[in-house]
């Protein structure tokens, strides 16, 4: 994310509980990803939670983008 984007997520998330919720999420998804790629070997049940991770990251980081768009459009 842009600095930006992080100054206003920092601003937003004490009345966005939804937000905080997202956020949190998406860095864990992050944090779950950073460990397996720090392995050398994935087994195939691995690699599929791998990729519904990446899924599911995107997916926050998806309507965290729409909550911040919301926002500078001040719905």
């Amino acid at each position: 994310m842009e600095p930006q984007e992080k100054e206003l997520i920092e601003k937003l998330i004490p009345e966005h509980p939804e937000l905080k919720a997202l956020v949190e999420e998406h860095q864990a998804f992050e944090n779950k990803l950073e460990e397996m790629s720090g392995r050398p070997y994935l087994s195939p049940e691995e690699d599929l939670e791998r990729k519904k991770t990446q899924k599911a990251k995107l997916a926050a980081k998806d309507k965290i983008q729409r909550i911040l768009d919301a926002q500078r459009l001040g719905f």
